[in-house]
């Protein structure tokens, strides 16, 4: 272990952040740590917000990941409630409130922000959602029969377009692309999830954008790019997010849609590494250019990765991972592994789409390069295990003929 770090300080109360100040304290490290995060609140899990929360299945306080004493008992001290604004790495100094902060080595987990619509008015009932504060405000719209408008027929917004339905709302989703989630999973498939909308009476607008959004103090209609005028009691912005580096200015790190980081985390200053939504890091496993993995799963691991690297480096491990998410809308979960992007030649394996419980593997040449799933858990947990195992698309046929004897 490195003996000259003494104080690591911690950027983003994430749960990136958050795990990787306690994963410093597992592998042995002594010195001060502290973890610095923007919002006042504990640490606290994100995927509820979109559904629990919304739904009013789960409270807010349910969703901090640890309580005060667990910090407290490791000595992580919290400096919550403000948030960085500048990094000077030569110097090796942060800022946070007024007040600079020297350290030794650095972790930023600052994460993303929601992309805004822009021309849109900031007016009461036009919401994002990235908090609990916002998860609260757009729940406390969320009435019988209230119409609710959302841009953006990804992950976030369709959570949210079910949360809106279970809670009896008249739900429209408004997506710029001629079919839903095109980008990540393919024409047909990406078709497939977003027929979830129309069979639970939620309608979903392709190839539409929203021109302007009608209301002074309150939002009261949208006007659509198809000539529709839509009344809107809660219009929800959900199309995508942007890595928190507005403050890195002059900070000496490569910023160019995140943190450009090497394959150990390391952002390109000595002592001074990225994880979470904000770092663009190489995969091994994938094999491509540095991108932004703006998933839990990447959040957890790289929070370990980032300890293990850090306190020893001569020993450091690259990042190598089989990307993971989930979604959960309408009581169905959409499960996808691996890296469907790049490659539309998605084939079913197990199961029908007839039946909406399937799993469809990607192809690229003779090796399997991803697979979704649709309520196919146990099925997806073999095919993923498949993936990290690098098999070829031989593999998956066979995997495929053992489900379906």
């Amino acid at each position: 272990m490195t003996n000259d770090i003494r104080r690591i300080l911690v950027v983003g109360a994430s749960l990136a952040g958050a795990r990787a100040a306690q994963n410093l304290r597992v592998e042995g490290f002594e010195g001060e740590l502290t973890l610095v995060g923007s919002e006042a609140r504990l640490p606290y899990d994100r995927p509820p917000l979109s559904k629990g929360i919304l739904s009013g299945e789960t409270d807010a306080e349910s969703l901090t990941l640890n309580p005060a004493s667990t910090y407290a008992s490791a000595s992580i001290e919290l400096l919550l409630g403000e948030p960085a604004s500048q990094l000077n790495t030569a110097k090796q100094t942060l800022t946070v409130g007024g007040e600079q902060l020297s350290y030794d080595a650095l972790i930023i987990a600052t994460g993303a922000t929601p992309r805004k619509l822009s021309g849109i008015p900031q007016i009461s009932g036009v919401e994002v959602l990235r908090t609990i504060d916002d998860a609260l405000a757009i729940k406390s719209r969320l009435q019988k029969d209230a119409h609710v408008i959302v841009i953006g027929a990804g992950f976030i917004g369709s959570e949210v377009a079910s949360s809106a339905t279970r809670q009896g709302c008249h739900t429209t989703v408004v997506e710029a692309a001629a079919t839903p989630l095109t980008r990540g999973l393919g024409a047909q498939m990406g078709k497939i999830c977003g027929d979830l909308h129309s069979t639970n009476q939620v309608t979903l607008l392709t190839g539409t954008t929203v021109q302007r959004v009608i209301g002074n103090e309150q939002v009261e209609a949208v006007l659509l790019s198809n000539g529709l005028t839509l009344p809107a009691d809660l219009v929800v912005v959900g199309i995508g997010v942007e890595p928190c580096t507005n403050w890195l200015t002059n900070s000496g790190l490569e910023i160019s849609d995140g943190i450009v980081c090497n394959q150990y985390l390391n952002a390109g200053a000595p002592g001074v590494y990225a994880i979470g939504d904000v770092a663009k890091v190489p995969n091994q496993w994938t094999g491509e250019e540095p991108k932004r993995f703006e998933h839990w799963t990447a959040a957890t691991e790289q929070a370990m990765l980032v300890a293990k690297n850090l306190l020893n480096p001569d020993a450091a491990t690259p990042y190598n991972s089989v990307p993971f998410v989930w979604s959960d809308q309408y009581g169905s979960r959409i499960q996808i592994a691996g890296n469907p992007q790049g490659t539309d030649q998605a084939q079913v394996l197990v199961g029908s789409t007839a039946s909406n419980s399937f799993v469809a593997g990607y192809r690229s040449s003779e090796r399997l390069t991803g697979v979704m799933a649709l309520n196919s858990i146990k099925p997806f947990v073999q095919y993923r295990r498949l993936l990290m195992n690098h098999g070829s698309w031989a593999d998956a046929i066979e995997l495929a003929k053992s489900m379906n004897e």
